[in-house]
């Protein structure tokens, strides 16, 4: 959209709406007997009383969308929007599980309910949830225990293996199928970035195991790391592949050991539970719909 037409948006908006506001504060001000703003200057600034009139406004507003949400809950009607986090590794797990599907019937039942999808770090997302920027999250897990205040939901749990060409030297027989983390020690290895479950499990292990992984190179989608693999650009770390992607890629595949490192995806939302009707109602059905083969 060029300048001029969002300023013509803009005016239009202003002859529309400000005219009918300005009244009503007019109207207010004039009942309480105290100016709410000062128009003395270019801006318009909120007088003293009005700074501390503001809180209760607020409340005022929040009340009556209380109230708003609650018949609609007896009308049987959802409205506003819904969070929805995803990390790398879990938006392949919305492919596996075809979250387009189960957010399209959502859509179906209630079209008033927007649904607003962001893609980012599992570190970021689990902070988001905690300060009310997400409702809901699919995040990649380094630990066993969830975060305090946080409740899971496992979807996935799949061991990660090292993907490399033919002729890598890890292959040391054509029947080997794991290979010992410490064995990863010194080789250019090719990861998930920082922040994501895969790459916290492998940075600590590491730790754990005496020494610091060399990252040759991170990216955020784990088949793309098995492509570069397969340039021979270095070992790949991921969850393990289905079968016909290794064909594909001509890559072999080795179970990492000693120890068993996991890739585990997870739905996350606040213990207390979201803050709309219509987030809990999202929330509901992922859980319902997204289920771990075998345990749902």
């Amino acid at each position: 959209m060029d300048g001029r037409r969002r300023l013509a948006l803009r005016l239009r908006w202003r002859r529309r709406f400000q005219p009918g506001v300005s009244a009503q504060v007019r109207q207010v001000e004039k009942e309480l007997g105290h100016l709410l703003f000062d128009r003395s200057g270019r801006s318009v600034t909120l007088t003293e009383v009005g700074e501390a009139v503001l809180p209760y406004a607020r409340a005022a507003i929040s009340a009556v969308e209380a109230v708003r949400q609650i018949a609609d809950e007896f009308a049987g009607l959802l409205r506003g929007q819904v969070t929805l986090g995803l990390v790398a590794g879990a938006a392949a797990a919305a492919d596996e599980f075809d979250l387009a599907a189960v957010l399209a019937r959502f859509h179906a039942d209630h079209p008033q309910v927007g649904i607003a999808l962001s893609e980012e770090t599992s570190e970021w997302m689990l902070t988001a949830l905690r300060q009310g920027k997400l409702d809901i999250a699919m995040i990649g897990l380094v630990d066993a225990e969830p975060p305090p205040g946080i409740s899971l939901q496992v979807l996935v749990d799949e061991p990660l293996v090292a993907a490399v060409v033919p002729d890598d030297p890890a292959l040391t027989s054509p029947d080997r199928t794991s290979i010992p983390l410490a064995e990863l020690r010194d080789r250019p290895l090719i990861s998930l970035p920082r922040g994501t479950g895969i790459r916290g499990v492998l940075d600590r292990a590491c730790a754990q195991a005496g020494f610091q992984p060399r990252i040759a190179f991170q990216a955020a989608a784990p088949l793309f790391l098995a492509q570069l693999a397969a340039r021979g650009l270095g070992v790949a770390v991921v969850p393990a592949l289905p079968a016909d992607t290794v064909t594909a890629f001509g890559l072999r595949t080795l179970e990492i050991t000693e120890p068993r490192l996991r890739g585990r995806v997870a739905l996350a939302w606040r213990t207390d539970g979201p803050t709309s009707p219509a987030a809990a109602v999202v929330l509901e059905l992922l859980r319902t719909t997204l289920t771990v083969p075998g345990t749902g």
